[in-house]
């Protein structure tokens, strides 16, 4: 279910770009789909519910592993397919982006550590920002797993990170420290953490009450960002439709967790989860790119025609390039660790102790995996 949410999460963020955004940081002046602006211009809302998902995802990854594993795991999951995928929008950009799109090597080069801009280098594709939080929240996980506090302190951790959260975001307001502790999308990891305590079947007051902080939490944060946001994109946006959305997007991913299965043929369900990390990595600049290479003035049809070839693009990446890659890597950086004395597991102490708390359906184990 949750790769049923994570397809609709995509969706959102590709309609917010094309009918509403686009790629104006560009120089393109024309959104696809304007007429879609008033209901598009929410589907930002689609990342920070992705960061919900991983909340939850990660702190199932996590469990079982040393830091040693836990972050070649990640690091073999994402980091392949994101070159593959940013190479491909270079291409396209260098050799077809004429007037609206540029590209450089030097660039190219610089995404390859995937936060470019502290290279002096743009963004290869303006989606990739929300990568760098990613991999913020992955170092943070790896470090608590190092200092035996994950999740064992989880309560702890969440409440330190969103005092942080509100004392940065009211009063400080220092620029490192956004980063540093994602403050602007801390509720929304927290959120997802605190429903895999759930999901694994933890049921105190103390959660609750930390689960609803932390939904209050995000909420606070996506109607915060409203302003920077409507400057950013000359737009003006209702917070009670944020609010809701947000309550709403939350409350499904908890129920989520809760269906063992969906009415859909397994292979499709793993379809669509495999393809929507490469979608979102191409569905933007490439898709901006092909669209005008179509029409200078995009309408409805040439639109649908390039985001189902971005769709077909990410499931030939899912199905032809990204497992190879994934586990070459993986395998690669195992042997490696191995060699150095660093396991990628627990010890078998530590195995009992974990192998203690309720056993998770298998398909929480694939979901992980993306």
């Amino acid at each position: 279910m949750l790769d049923l949410l994570r397809l609709a999460a995509v969706g959102a963020v590709i309609l917010y770009h094309y009918g509403f955004w686009g790629t104006a940081s560009h120089g393109v002046q024309k959104v696809a789909l304007p007429y879609l602006a008033p209901i598009a211009q929410y589907g930002f809302l689609g990342v920070p519910v992705f960061f919900a998902i991983s909340g939850f995802v990660i702190a199932y990854s996590a469990e079982g592993r040393t830091p040693v594993g836990f972050a070649i795991a990640r690091f073999s999951r994402i980091y392949p397919t994101f070159v593959i995928c940013m190479t491909f929008t270079f291409l396209a950009t260098l050799l077809l982006g004429h007037d609206y799109f540029h590209a450089t090597w030097q660039q190219w080069l610089a995404n390859l550590f995937i936060a470019a801009p502290m290279l002096g280098q743009p963004y290869m594709d303006d989606a990739y920002w929300s990568l760098v939080i990613e991999v913020v929240f992955y170092a943070w996980v790896a470090l608590f797993l190092a200092w035996g506090i994950f999740p064992r302190r989880i309560d702890t951790i969440i409440v330190a990170w969103i005092a942080i959260t509100f004392a940065n975001e009211l009063t400080l307001d220092v620029p490192l420290f956004e980063k540093l502790f994602m403050a602007d999308d801390s509720g929304f990891f927290a959120v997802g953490l605190l429903i895999y305590e759930h999901y694994r079947g933890r049921r105190d007051t103390r959660l609750y009450s930390l689960l609803t902080l932390a939904m209050g939490t995000a909420t606070f944060q996506a109607v915060h960002k409203l302003e920077r946001l409507g400057v950013h994109t000359h737009g003006s946006f209702d917070p009670r439709v944020v609010t809701a959305i947000c309550i709403v997007s939350l409350g499904i991913v908890f129920a989520a967790t809760r269906i063992k299965s969906v009415p859909l043929p397994d292979i499709v369900v793993r379809a669509v989860g495999g393809i929507t990390y490469p979608l979102y990595l191409l569905h933007l600049q490439l898709g901006y790119v092909i669209l005008l290479l179509i029409t200078p003035t995009p309408d409805a049809l040439s639109t649908a025609l390039v985001v189902a070839g971005m769709v077909a693009l990410a499931w030939f990446v899912w199905r032809f390039l990204e497992s190879p890659a994934h586990y070459l890597v993986r395998d690669r950086l195992t042997m490696l660790a191995s060699r150095h004395g660093w396991p990628s597991r627990i010890g078998a102490d530590d195995a009992r102790i974990n192998s203690s708390r309720i056993a998770a359906p298998a398909e929480a184990g694939r979901i992980a995996n993306h």
